[in-house]
């Protein structure tokens, strides 16, 4: 009897520890595994050859930041080349970089075309790829019965088709080596939905699709990630750029970002995940882990509160208010 209450109380206080650890957790249970006891990106990445899209801001800024210092040789991609030089020029500043070492490669998802020759340039540049991050794309912000079939084209163009051709005209060169890793940031809505971003989520969801099965098509390279980076919401311009009800309209606003995580941890801990061959990396502060949690294991509830706080966030949209606000509760000004 003695032994048996022992075992008890040992199995709920591990459950405790592990509810309370839950509460704090801004990543799922694997990844924040891999931080504590996996492999380090300083280790990892150091000498390895990324190229990142959607370099000259946001997310895919960051991740140039964190890689120099990891010691990765960079070939930084977005449209705006004057920004690129920006992020390069920090890189050099916060690492022990060369100007070699990082290459300032101008690229336009939506301009299909020119993907293979640019793909080309970096290979003549560094004589190799091993990681590939797609973090180029944008968001939306606008009502489905207000959204222009256009809006739904361009984001789908852009955040879907740009990134698959970019990624198979990379990833030949890595069956051929037979090692590489392809990583996408996708996106929570990319695993379930949100109102005001139906072609948004639709593009992110078609993501997930695409590299899920691309992962199953290369079971025989061992040594190719394929991996998807699911974060939540997340300090950036991504807002700011969202496409709205019409093409080339702008965002009103972008509302408070204070409750969102810092990019710099978002970007840490898929680091992290790239390291350590994370496969799907859910980052996200509470509650929004919880739901991810929720949707794959509870998704009858998950449809509830997806309602209830849907509806809310539409209200507030319609409004003029911060849609967001209906996820947060904001603290009263004094």
């Amino acid at each position: 009897m003695d032994l048996g209450v022992t075992l008890l109380t040992g199995i709920a206080l591990y459950l405790l520890v592990q509810f309370v650890c839950f509460i704090f957790a801004d990543a799922d249970l694997t990844l924040l595994w891999a931080t504590l006891f996996g492999s380090k990106p300083e280790t990892k990445l150091k000498g390895l050859v990324v190229w990142v899209t959607g370099a000259s801001s946001g997310i895919g800024e960051e991740l140039a930041y964190q890689l120099a210092g990891c010691g990765s040789r960079l070939i930084l991609s977005a449209r705006r080349v004057d920004q690129l030089d920006r992020v390069k020029l920090h890189c050099l500043e916060r690492s022990n970089l060369k100007d070699k070492d990082i290459l300032v490669l101008p690229l336009d998802l939506l301009e299909r075309a020119s993907h293979e020759a640019k793909m080309k340039t970096a290979i003549r540049h560094f004589g190799n790829i091993d990681i590939l991050v797609n973090s180029g794309g944008r968001s939306q912000r606008s009502l489905c019965l207000e959204t222009s079939v256009d809006v739904y084209q361009a984001l789908m163009e852009l955040n879907f088709l740009g990134t698959v051709s970019l990624t198979k005209q990379v990833l030949p060169h890595m069956t051929q080596r037979g090692s590489g890793s392809v990583v996408t940031v996708s996106s929570v809505v990319g695993l379930a939905g949100a109102p005001l971003a139906t072609g948004y989520s639709a593009s992110k969801h078609a993501l997930q699709g695409f590299f899920n099965s691309l992962r199953t098509e290369l079971t025989e390279y061992p040594r190719i990630l394929i991996s998807t980076v699911c974060p939540g919401p997340v300090q950036s311009q991504i807002v700011q750029n969202a496409f709205t009800e019409e093409v080339g309209k702008a965002i009103p606003t972008a509302g408070d970002q204070q409750h969102k995580m810092v990019t710099s941890r978002c970007v840490r801990l898929i680091l992290v995940g790239i390291a350590n061959g994370t496969k799907e990396m859910w980052i996200a502060q509470q509650p929004f882990l919880l739901f991810y949690y929720v949707w794959q294991y509870a998704p009858t509830w998950a449809w509830f509160i997806t309602d209830v706080l849907g509806r809310k966030r539409v209200q507030n949209f319609k409004a003029g208010l911060d849609a967001d606000s209906a996820y947060f509760t904001k603290p009263k000004s004094s």
